[in-house]
């Protein structure tokens, strides 16, 4: 029987997500995997950090998170709301590093996954900044510690891809792929075909909290960018910064453009592309119209495709209907499982 304690850093949507998951799947894990988990750490940004590496109680975070109250109260040790105290003292084995996004940098993602790492921990991640910025990196000093570093909710949510290409396609050599990999953006278009303005459904996907208070990383294309960035370093072997990536967001997209797309049968989508060229690789995000005989065409509302194209099978897609923090917390999930296999 495998016990291991471990630590989340960041409780948001994802984190919380993912520790229901944990306590729903828990006489499963070590019914299938052998597989023993206690807590020994939670970190929020605004509801304080708790370690006590005889346990927390999962069920007791979760209220206190609910009720508006600190974490702090928890805790048998004074901790000083720094995420690297925290990787310190948690004693963990595992780490789950689910802190927003640095598009430009990874940090401090990738100062604290580094750190995990260095402490003996499996570091496990479902941050792209880090895959993007120091993906090599970290996977050298995993490698050096006996330990690993996954990653398999930074695209896509919980799809398997990563996973799909390590363990399901064995040299297999990928050539390029094309997909939708922004599910904001996704259903903005979706809902400006049935007659809504480009503002009204902005404001849609914040209500119901997919798109941030300052949405530009996803209108922007950033988001996509920093995703097809991922999967090139990844599954390509050539590291891609999402500076790289040739990028046009949906601004510039009008209401009289969607439908009349929609009119001549097709559909805008904000597309998603990378194609080896020569040793380089030619990357690329953009609105494009898409014909009805495209996988693309009828992925609605939230819901993501990616189709890869390699030298053994020439097309395999993965498609993932309406993602949720909780498609997202299966990654985390998936990937607890193989790093400690």
């Amino acid at each position: 029987m495998g016990r291991y304690k471990i630590a989340l850093l960041g409780f948001g949507n994802v984190g919380r997500a993912f520790l229901r998951l944990l306590q729903r799947k828990k006489d499963q894990l070590i019914e299938d995997h052998q597989l023993e988990f206690t807590i020994t750490g939670i970190a929020t940004a605004r509801h304080g950090m708790a370690v006590n590496q005889q346990g927390l109680d999962g069920e007791g975070a979760l209220s206190i998170i609910t009720s508006g109250g600190s974490l702090d109260t928890l805790s048998t040790l004074p901790l000083k709301s720094d995420p690297f105290e925290f990787i310190r003292s948690c004693g963990a084995d595992v780490l789950f590093e689910n802190t927003p996004v640095n598009y430009a940098t990874g940090q401090p993602a990738v100062s604290l996954l580094r750190l995990a790492l260095q402490c003996g921990m499996h570091a496990i991640t479902a941050n792209k900044g880090p895959v993007v910025h120091a993906y090599q990196e970290l996977t050298d000093l995993a490698g050096k510690q006996g330990r690993k570093f996954y990653f398999e909710s930074a695209v896509m949510d919980g799809a398997p891809i990563f996973s799909l290409f390590r363990q399901a396609l064995p040299s297999a050599y990928l050539h390029g792929f094309n997909g939708i990999l922004n599910s904001t953006t996704n259903l903005i278009l979706t809902r400006m075909e049935d007659g809504d303005s480009f503002e009204a459904t902005v404001a849609y996907a914040q209500s119901i909290g997919i798109a941030e208070t300052d949405p530009s990383g996803d209108l922007d294309g950033w988001d996509a960018a920093v995703k097809v960035a991922a999967l090139v370093t990844v599954l390509m072997g050539i590291p891609l910064k999402p500076a790289q990536v040739e990028r046009h967001g949906i601004r510039d997209l009008t209401q009289e453009d969607i439908l009349e797309a929609k009119r001549d049968g097709k559909r805008w989508k904000l597309v998603c592309s990378a194609r080896r060229t020569g040793g380089a690789v030619a990357a690329r995000v953009a609105p494009e119209m898409v014909a009805a005989d495209s996988p693309l065409y009828g992925v609605n509302g939230t819901s993501s495709i990616v189709t890869f194209e390699t030298d053994v099978l020439p097309q395999i897609s993965i498609v993932e209907g309406n993602p949720g923090p909780e498609t997202t917390a299966y990654g985390l999930l998936a990937d607890f499982i193989n790093a400690t296999r």
